[in-house]
C-alpha cells in the first residue's frame, strides 16, 4: 500500500514528509543537465555540488524561481527522482501528495505545481498555502477562533499570514527572501571590496556571520573569490556588521510586508497578535537577530519556531493526515 507524502517544494530546497516516518528527505532544488543531450545527470545534493563548477556543456539548473516553477520539465524530473528514491509507492497504488505554494501564485502557476506532482507519481494531489502549512508545522493551533500570525521566509518568497478558524484571514507574499539576501551579499562584496563570489559562497557567508542587527563585537570571516579588476584569486576578511549593511534593505521590505498585513486586520484579531505574538519559520528565521529586528518594527512579540527549516514539510504531512482522517 502506498504511503501518503507531503512536499515542501522550495526554491532552495525540497523537503518530503512520509506518513508514519516524518521528514525523510531534505535536498537542494537543483538539477544538473547535459546541454548537448538534455539528459539529467544529477539531482539534489549531488547537483548542488556542481553549482559554479561545471564544464561548458553541463548546466546546474534551479527549476523553481520565487517559489514557483520556472522550468516544468526539470521540476517534474526532480520530483520524480525524489519520489522514486523514497520508495513510497505500493504494488498497485500511488501516494496521495500534499504540496504547498506561496499565497500570491496565479491559477496557471497553481496548475503547474499540481501537474508536476501528478506526473511525479501522485494519486490525488492537494495544494495549500505555505504560511498556513508552516503555522501547522510550527505547532500553532490555527483551527481555534483566535488569531495566529506566521512569517515564513524561504528561498524565493517571504509569506506572511494571519490565520483563524483553520483559514487565512489576511496574507502578504513578496518575492524577497533568502535568494535575494545571497544576491545582496554578492553585490556588496563586489561594490565594497572588488571581490566576485558565487551564490554558494554568499549563502555560506549568510549562514556563518549573517545578522539582522549591528553588533559591538562583530564576527569575522575569511572569504575567497576573484578580484574584480585583475581577475586573480583574492582573500579578504568581512564582518557581520558589513553583512547586516548588505541585507538591511531586504529585511526592511520583509518587515514592511508584515506591517501591511497587520494593518488590514480586524481589531479583535489584532489584539490576539499583540497577546500571542508572531511565529517566524523558514530558513530566514535562522538569521541572527531576525526575531528582534521584526519585533522592533512591528512592536509585538516575535518567536522563532523550534525547527524552522522543517515546518512546511511537517505541516504538509499533518494537514494531509487531518484531511484523510475526516474522509
Amino acid at each position: 500500500m502506498a504511503r501518503d507524502i507531503g512536499i515542501d517544494l522550495g526554491t532552495a530546497n525540497v523537503l518530503i514528509y512520509v506518513e508514519g516516518e516524518g521528514v525523510v528527505l531534505n535536498e537542494p532544488s537543483v538539477v544538473a543537465v547535459d546541454d548537448k543531450t538534455d539528459r539529467v545527470l544529477a539531482v539534489g545534493a549531488e547537483a548542488y555540488r556542481m553549482v559554479g563548477r561545471t564544464p561548458g556543456n553541463i548546466r546546474a539548473v534551479r527549476p523553481l524561481k520565487d517559489g514557483v516553477i520556472s522550468d516544468f520539465d526539470i521540476t517534474e524530473a526532480m520530483l520524480t527522482y525524489f519520489v522514486n528514491k523514497l520508495n513510497v509507492k505500493g504494488f498497485m497504488s500511488k501516494p496521495n501528495i500534499m504540496i504547498c505554494a506561496p499565497t500570491n501564485i496565479s491559477e496557471i502557476e497553481r496548475k503547474a505545481i499540481i501537474q508536476a506532482a501528478e506526473k511525479a507519481g501522485g494519486a490525488k494531489v492537494y495544494l495549500d498555502y505555505e504560511p498556513k502549512v508552516a503555522a501547522i508545522g510550527a505547532g500553532l493551533d490555527i483551527f481555534k477562533p483566535v488569531g495566529s500570525m506566521v512569517i515564513d521566509m524561504g528561498g524565493g518568497t517571504s509569506d506572511i499570514a494571519i490565520l483563524s478558524l483553520g483559514d487565512i484571514v489576511v496574507s502578504e507574499s513578496i518575492r524577497v527572501a533568502g535568494d535575494r539576501m545571497n544576491t545582496d551579499i554578492v553585490n556588496y562584496l563586489k561594490r565594497e571590496h572588488g571581490l566576485i563570489v558565487g551564490e554558494r559562497s554568499a549563502e555560506t557567508i549568510k549562514i556563518e556571520i549573517g545578522s539582522a542587527l549591528k553588533s559591538d563585537t562583530p564576527q569575522t570571516m575569511t572569504v575567497r573569490g576573484r578580484d574584480n579588476f585583475e581577475g586573480m584569486p583574492q582573500t579578504i576578511t568581512v564582518n557581520s556588521n558589513e553583512i547586516e549593511e548588505a541585507l538591511h534593505d531586504t529585511l526592511v521590505q520583509i518587515a514592511d510586508a508584515a506591517h501591511l498585513a497587520l494593518s488590514k486586520l480586524p481589531p479583535e484579531l489584532a489584539a490576539d497578535i499583540i497577546d500571542r505574538g508572531v511565529m517566524l519559520t523558514g530558513g530566514g528565521a535562522l538569521l541572527d537577530g531576525m526575531d528582534k529586528f521584526i519585533a522592533d518594527r512591528l512592536t509585538v512579540p516575535v518567536f522563532v519556531s523550534e525547527s524552522p527549516l522543517d515546518n512546511v514539510a511537517k505541516g504538509t504531512g499533518a494537514l494531509l493526515e487531518h484531511m484523510m482522517s475526516k474522509k
